[in-house]
């Protein structure tokens, strides 16, 4: 009999998973009810530009600390031992260059779509390929969001799978649509609180159930769990530092410094210096989250490792492992169970409704409302709401499509976010720090990274190869001395640098090109974009200086090349040279919007001077022209 069908919930189980749901929509009805009452696309889609820093950081945190982290990462600790936490040493930079480079870009041109930057950029094709490929990459996501809680509830309780997504997306879109991005936020705080919650009691009683901290550790250094710093330059190792510490980098500046989830909530910040603050502020979070999962996974094998708890795990998909050892551990404390079906749920929920505000945005922004120039302000917020509802509906669909796939939801999550992810970082890098690319070189460098990272990824997955061989989940942690071909199962299990037996088992040609580790995605298919944006941007006749809307550049060549004169740095990077502030050619007064955005640039930001001496906002004939 499969074990997942001896749990169950109790009555107070239920109460707890209940009382999340209805706080949520509490929060949604709260934020409708009060204040503007979402009567404008300021209020829904930006939440007034009124939000602090602590709230900002903790919703930055939980838009892609996932359901898919929360099942996902134990279940690689368990399996491939702890080379995947350096992920955090991409943290640092991965945080640090979106709080310096990206959110003054898109703060002071007072955006409320990124991918408004790319019109202003290069031109209106540009600005709906990127909006198209994020809308592409936001709805598959959601897919995985919502099956994972849905599957989880389905595993310990029986619940019907397509009746808890049904429940997932009805409960999300609603109070996504009524309160909008304020309620969002909140909700997120709520949420972010709850997970931090679950896991921490689900390892609390792991520890203790399995003979302490003494034997979890034991256990674990014997079973070979305990990884080094593996600095094996091989690219189609699953994890080593460089797959995670480089090639992490790239995945995190895709998601926290260009996507347009997270983008909308530097927006909401007061001012430039809440956006930044807010963006620091996550670096201490993640890095809790990610030790609070990679403990979990620790705990989990010491639990099962050895031969007499081998037969509860065994049969159980990457999934579901997390899922088991939860209810196995908790099945005797009435309420921890639905604690952490209620963490498990709140990422989900915080995921999901910061997609489908983000989608709401960019589709009423950057696809209807160029076209629509004569839309009143009670219509286009209706509307905003009506397509926030649409898009929950629309990803309840795609959950069937992530219950088809056999990948773990961790790598299909990283795939998703390399693949599209990748091309339109490399876009705005292209943009921000290469003056002569041209629109012809952006168009042309986003299809070709979207090709490449699709070449790559459909071919891992139809040829069933991702970073290296499948691991070895599960052996005896007992201190044995092991066999040569068990030893190098193991090494390999855990990407460490045993040397396989047989060189017959390496994939050749093509087959390694297929078998990139999917840490390398984003940074194969940006580079991809620039290289290829340059190239084409040379051949069709570099950006004129005087052609580039000022504040859309920052002038890292200029900062680079320091000591080179002043009038060959400009030759050389088609822009003004630091030092001498752009002319910006004055709109003629009717055209002026008034901006109530607190101007608090330090004096080092102006002396850069790569931006408008003010914030000055981008209205409707500035992003048409």
């Amino acid at each position: 009999m499969d074990p997942l069908e001896r749990m169950h919930f109790t009555t107070i189980d239920y109460v707890i998973f209940a009382l999340l749901l209805v706080a949520s929509m509490g929060i949604g009805l709260y934020y409708a009810l009060s204040g503007g009452r979402q009567r404008t696309t300021q209020e829904f889609l930006l939440a007034d530009r009124s939000m602090s820093c602590l709230p900002v950081s903790l919703s930055l945190i939980a838009t892609f600390q996932s359901a898919v982290a929360i099942v996902g990462v134990p279940a690689e600790i368990y399996t491939h031992g702890t080379q995947y936490w350096f992920i955090g040493c991409a943290y640092i930079l991965g945080l640090l260059i979106p709080a310096h480079v990206f959110i003054p870009v898109f703060y002071r041109l007072h955006l409320t779509s990124a991918y408004q930057y790319l019109e202003l950029r290069f031109s209106k094709p540009v600005r709906i390929c990127g909006t198209l490929t994020f809308i592409f990459q936001t709805v598959i996501y959601m897919g995985v969001c919502v099956y994972t809680p849905a599957l989880a509830l389905n595993a310990v309780t029986g619940f019907d799978l397509w009746g808890a997504v049904l429940a997932t997306g009805l409960v999300c879109t609603l109070y996504t649509t009524l309160g909008g991005l304020k309620a969002v936020i909140w909700t997120d705080v709520f949420q972010t609180i709850v997970m931090f919650a679950g896991q921490l009691a689900v390892i609390v009683v792991g520890v203790q159930q399995t003979g302490g901290l003494a034997e979890v550790w034991r256990k674990v250094w014997e079973g070979n769990r305990i990884s080094g710093i593996d600095l094996n330059p091989d690219p189609t190792e699953r994890y080593t530092f460089w797959t995670l510490g480089v090639g992490g980098i790239f995945l995190m500046l895709s998601l926290y410094g260009v996507n347009q989830a997270q983008v909308q909530r530097y927006l909401s910040s007061k001012t430039e210096r809440e956006a930044i603050m807010s963006c620091y502020m996550v670096f201490p979070s993640l890095q809790v989250a990610l030790a609070l999962s990679c403990v979990m996974g620790l705990v989990m094998f010491a639990r099962y490792c050895g031969e007499d708890q081998f037969h509860k795990i065994g049969n159980l998909s990457k999934n579901e492992m997390v899922l088991y050892f939860v209810m196995d551990m908790l099945q005797d404390l009435p309420g921890l169970s639905g604690l952490f079906i209620a963490c498990v749920f709140s990422a989900a929920l915080s995921t999901i409704s910061s997609a489908f505000n983000s989608l709401a945005t960019v589709t009423l922004e950057d696809l209807i409302k160029p076209h629509c120039s004569s839309m009143t302000e009670a219509r286009a917020t209706l509307l905003s709401k009506g397509l926030a509802c649409s898009y929950g509906l629309m990803c309840l669909a795609m959950a069937y499509l992530t219950h088809l796939m056999s990948d773990s939801v961790l790598q299909a999550a990283f795939k998703i976010f390399g693949m599209v992810g990748g091309p339109l970082l490399g876009i705005f890098c292209l943009g921000m720090f290469f003056p002569w690319a041209n629109s012809t070189g952006a168009l042309a460098g986003l299809g070709s990274g979207l090709v490449m990272a699709f070449w790559v990824g459909i071919g891992s997955i139809v040829t069933r190869t991702s970073g290296g061989p499948a691991a070895v989940s599960h052996f005896n942690c007992t201190a044995v001395q092991l066999s040569e071909n068990i030893t190098t199962a193991i090494g390999t299990a855990l990407n460490s640098t045993a040397v396989p037996t047989s060189t017959s088992s390496q994939p050749m040609g093509l087959q390694r090109f297929y078998s990139l580790s999917f840490m390398w995605y984003s940074a194969l298919s940006s580079f991809t974009v620039v290289i290829t944006g340059l190239i084409v941007s040379f051949l069709t006749g570099p950006m004129k200086e005087e052609d580039v809307t000022p504040g859309t550049l920052y002038p890292l060549l200029g900062n680079m090349l320091y000591f080179v004169p002043d009038n060959l740095k400009q030759n050389l990077c088609c822009a003004t040279p630091l030092g001498h502030r752009p002319i910006i050619q004055e709109c003629p007064p009717a055209q002026h919007k008034e901006s109530n955005v607190q101007a608090d640039y330090t004096e080092e930001e102006e002396r850069l001077n790569f931006l408008p001496t003010s914030p000055t906002p981008v209205t409707e004939h500035e992003t048409t022209v």
